[in-house]
């Protein structure tokens, strides 16, 4: 027969509960691992596997045995928390690329129409899912994810379990990132809302010289023909955006962790 295992201590029930929800907190509110259409069976196993890491490679100081099952359910609401905010400035990011997606939706015309977003299972409109997906394309291919493991196993080496609280610098920093998501917003949507914007003026033009004509009916395959032909020449400026602003995330987290460091 095979020995038994040893049976795990209640302090090392409580460390395990602690570093899942922290782990746990992150992915939920990740990008791409966060959404609906990703199996719950692949995300069970990926925290999981990253907390049994952690324990490995980690020296990790449980807290004070607490109390209470309350006590105990806001300590792991405390893990949860600093896992949702390391993800928060992805998750603002995104939110950008959707927003530009529905300014471009709305001046091409596909204000009433919208589809299924398989990111998160939300109806929305069908250029803020375009938008979306060429995001989460370059989230992978740039690693952005492997840069929040390493950041999820750096939190435990200067955020001990259990200390954490959230401060007054940490709230202006993601208030101030929340502020981008319009500026971004707005840039990426900028060439496709110039480009329309100059198509509306031509058509007023001639509708002033042509009365006989229909421009209300010239108008709706004329803005979706040339929205789509303008976002395939800027493409590559779309990119090179999201590379620089996954650039600038990387810092920010690395910015948070400082920040968060000092809350604990």
């Amino acid at each position: 027969m095979f020995p038994l295992l040893p049976f795990p201590s209640p302090r090392e029930v409580i460390l395990f509960m602690l570093v899942i929800s922290r782990v746990g907190g992150m992915f939920s509110a990740l990008p791409v691992f966060g959404g609906k259409r990703l199996p719950v069976r692949i995300k069970v196993v990926t925290v999981v596997a990253i907390t049994l890491s952690c324990f490995s490679i980690l020296s990790l100081t449980p807290p004070d045995m607490p109390k209470d099952i309350l006590t105990l359910g806001l300590l792991a609401l405390r893990e949860v928390m600093i896992g949702v905010t390391l993800s928060f400035v992805t998750q603002i990011l995104f939110s950008a690329v959707e927003y530009s997606g529905q300014i471009i939706g709305m001046q091409m015309g596909f204000t009433i129409s919208s589809i299924i977003d398989p990111t998160n299972g939300n109806q929305t409109q069908i250029m803020s899912v375009m938008q979306s997906l060429l995001a989460t394309l370059m989230f992978l291919s740039m690693d952005i994810h492997h840069m929040f493991i390493r950041s999820i196993v750096e939190s435990f080496r200067i955020i001990p379990l259990g200390v954490w609280h959230m401060n007054g610098e940490i709230i202006t920093f993601l208030t101030r990132a929340t502020a981008d998501i319009f500026v971004l917003g707005v840039r990426l949507a900028a060439p496709v809302m110039v480009a329309l914007l100059l198509t509306s003026v031509t058509l007023g033009i001639m509708a002033r010289a042509f009365p006989q004509m229909n421009v209300f009916m010239i108008s709706f395959p004329l803005n979706i023909g040339i929205g789509f032909i303008v976002l395939g020449l800027t493409l590559a400026m779309f990119f090179h955006v999201l590379e620089v602003s996954f650039g600038t995330v990387k810092v920010q987290v690395e910015a948070l962790l400082r920040l968060m460091a000092k809350g604990g």
